[in-house]
């Protein structure tokens, strides 16, 4: 099986490819004008197309299943190289906007989640995609190729700046290396320019691995999900937590290095009688004190066969309410695609 040639920085392409300047213009056509084959490379020599066919694929994945949500959202299955398939999700943030006079205020605002596995080692009892285990981690092509087929799909200019979440399938930090990658590739200026600022990884809190990513000193915002406020509860949640506890977490957390005009984001998936009381905001807010923090409160999106229930409004409201009038930014999540296979690992399940 060929590498893709997505696995590429632009530097590691101008060691194979000569004159250098010819890896800029591939570029141009993989990340500006989304060519689906060499062939198609108009300015490009046909002697370097025969080598660059011959070395690479352009296709690492195809697409198995596409749900559009009334609210926009579209979920994608892609299927890989090796039969096995993941989730990627295109979430329209924001409408197109318009002046008074009619001229385009704003474009409208994406935020992509892309996998970084085929599965997952957590094991978080709430989660779908855990119920298939883990099959490997992806390539950084695998995870670049996600949104550049959807960019293509939808046809989202290559100027037209996304929001990256690393928050579909996996755990991004248990296949750091290959993340690390995708998000330099992301955002070199001659491909999809998308500033590490727009990156979010979300982890599972693997605290060793949170330290590493910082040392990497990479530019991204950090997301933590959370899920629970004592050690108890969290690890029957996720059992990772046996390793990773709350408390190491946290010091992980107080050590990275973050964009002043950024905060540390902590998911917490809200579940039915499970975390969703004031005790447990009470304890978040302690736990926080001193971190420049964002809460983000998501309804748990319930799915057929789970033993868990989707939280109530009126208790989603409570909940942030306590923290936002003691001075904790808290939000809380739209949920998307709910008409749709939206919780995560869904579309895959029903695919296997």
């Amino acid at each position: 099986m060929k590498p893709t040639i997505y696995d590429y920085t632009k530097e590691e392409l101008n060691a194979i490819i000569k004159p250098a300047f010819r890896v800029k213009q591939i570029w141009n056509w993989i990340y500006h004008r989304y060519v689906r084959s060499f062939e198609e490379m108009k300015n490009i020599p046909n002697e370097l197309k025969v080598q660059l066919d011959s070395q690479f694929s352009l296709e690492p994945l195809k697409i198995v299943t596409v749900q559009h949500s009334s609210d926009g959202s579209i979920k994608y299955l892609f299927g890989l190289h090796d039969g096995h398939t993941i989730e990627a999700v295109l979430l329209l943030m924001k409408e197109e906007e318009y002046h008074p006079d009619g001229s385009l205020k704003h474009h409208k605002r994406y935020t992509v989640c892309i996998s970084s596995q085929v599965g997952c080692k957590v094991g978080c009892a709430f989660c779908l995609t855990a119920k298939s285990g883990f099959v490997r981690n992806l390539t950084a092509g695998e995870i670049v190729a996600q949104l550049l087929v959807i960019k293509r799909e939808n046809d989202i200019d290559a100027n037209r700046r996304v929001n990256i979440v690393y928050m579909g399938m996996g755990e991004p930090l248990d296949n750091l290396d290959n993340v690390a990658k995708a998000v330099k590739i992301f955002a070199d200026p001659d491909g999809m320019a998308i500033s590490p600022n727009r990156q979010t990884i979300s982890t599972s809190g693997l605290s060793s691995k949170i330290e590493k990513l910082g040392k990497m000193d990479l530019g991204v915002n950090l997301a933590i999900s959370l899920h629970a406020v004592d050690d108890d509860l969290r690890q029957k949640l996720m059992p990772i937590n046996k390793a990773y506890n709350i408390a190491s977490i946290i010091e992980a957390v107080r050590n990275f290095p973050i964009n002043q005009r950024k905060r540390v984001m902590f998911e917490y998936l809200v579940i039915k009688d499970v975390n969703d009381d004031i005790s447990a905001a009470k304890k978040l807010l302690k736990l926080l004190n001193g971190i420049k923090a964002k809460v983000n409160l998501i309804y748990f999106n319930s799915y057929e066969g789970s033993e868990f229930q989707t939280p109530s409004k009126k208790s989603m409201i409570e909940f942030q309410e306590y923290l936002t009038k003691r001075g904790q930014l808290c939000t809380l999540r739209e949920s998307k695609g709910l008409d749709i296979s939206a919780a995560c690992g869904q579309l895959r399940e029903q695919n296997i």
